[in-house]
């Protein structure tokens, strides 16, 4: 397959500045077509698009906004204006690093039934602040056929109009849902063993992580709700882990102290205990070990906040809000 020849960019994005143009210096010139998805930024980020060459549309923020109905409106533009094989999906806070296109495009035309290959997402700045350093962590997933993949993906055009696309009303974790209904029709992810993008999550405060932790709490639950069912039951095992420790567990505990004793408490010295657990599994046993554990952890309480926001706006009938951690 020649360089470039049917391959198109996707990049989505609101008030990401100097990371927009960093992320648009970073496609290689001979893409045939990217497409910039805006939702209504404020700064100068449809002006720099323009200024790099691409396809700018902004989102009819009439509805409300999600990364997955971004993602899908850049696509339908995209097709519609070239003849395209493969679609690079980018978050406009991430780079393209060199090389990865042209891999991807290539495990794809290699190998038919794949849908969707992803590689090595990394932070540009892990060391600035612990959340960041999470993030790295987080995105550090194994090489080799996969269930799932993030938001930087290239995938095949026409596995992607077989189902439909992305789901517009998910608010997060559309990406593990897409691939759930690629799986079922037979296709395979694939996570390729190279440099894919460089991410700036920007996480510089506690309050930004647990945002970010309670739209993960909610993803889990849409994504159980959706596809929880035998064979796949996706995502239930982490709404199981998630209630009881993050929700059940505390919750029994405090009724036991305030109805039976107060030493029901030391009850609660199982939150450090799992968190050495955790920490003595990981490879290198180094700081970082140990911050991954105890947010793994803690995490568990603004994730069930995710899960419960889910459910009661379900029973009340009202569309899930986004959830924006910057």
């Amino acid at each position: 397959m020649e360089e470039g020849l049917g391959i198109g960019v996707v990049i989505i994005g609101r008030n990401e500045g100097s990371r927009l143009v960093a992320c648009l210096e970073s496609i290689p010139c001979d893409i045939a077509q990217v497409v910039y998805v805006d939702s209504g930024s404020t700064d100068d980020s449809l002006i720099q698009a323009r200024k790099a060459g691409a396809k700018v549309v902004e989102l009819n923020l009439d509805q409300p906004f999600t990364a997955a109905r971004a993602r899908n409106t850049g696509f339908r533009k995209l097709v519609a204006d070239k003849d395209i094989r493969f679609v690079q999906f980018i978050d406009g806070d991430c780079e393209v690093q060199p090389g990865w296109i042209q891999a991807a495009a290539r495990f794809l035309t290699e190998n038919p039934k794949t849908a969707v290959v992803c590689g090595r997402r990394r932070e540009r700045f892990p060391d600035n602040t612990v959340f960041n350093r999470l993030c790295d962590v987080e995105w550090n997933t194994p090489p080799g056929q996969a269930d799932a993949c993030g938001g930087d993906a290239m995938m095949r055009v026409d596995a992607l109009i077989q189902v439909g696309g992305y789901r517009d009303t998910m608010i997060a974790g559309e990406e593990p849902e897409l691939c759930v209904r690629l799986r079922a029709e037979g296709w395979q992810v694939w996570r390729l063993d190279e440099e894919m993008t460089l991410h700036d999550a920007d996480m510089t405060r506690l309050r930004q992580w647990w945002k970010r932790a309670r739209r993960s709490g909610h993803a889990f639950a849409e994504g159980a709700a959706l596809h929880g069912s035998r064979p796949e039951r996706h995502s239930v095992g982490a709404v199981k882990r998630i209630l009881a420790w993050g929700a059940v567990l505390p919750v029994v505990l405090l009724l036991a102290a305030a109805l039976i004793s107060p030493l029901a408490l030391i009850g609660f010295l199982i939150y450090p205990l799992q968190v050495l657990r955790i920490a003595s599994r990981q490879k290198p046993r180094d700081r970082t070990a140990y911050e991954y554990a105890f947010f793994l952890v803690l995490g568990n309480f603004p994730e069930a906040l995710g899960v419960l926001e889910y459910h009661l706006r379900q029973w009340r009938g009202k569309p899930a809000g986004i959830i924006e951690y910057k």
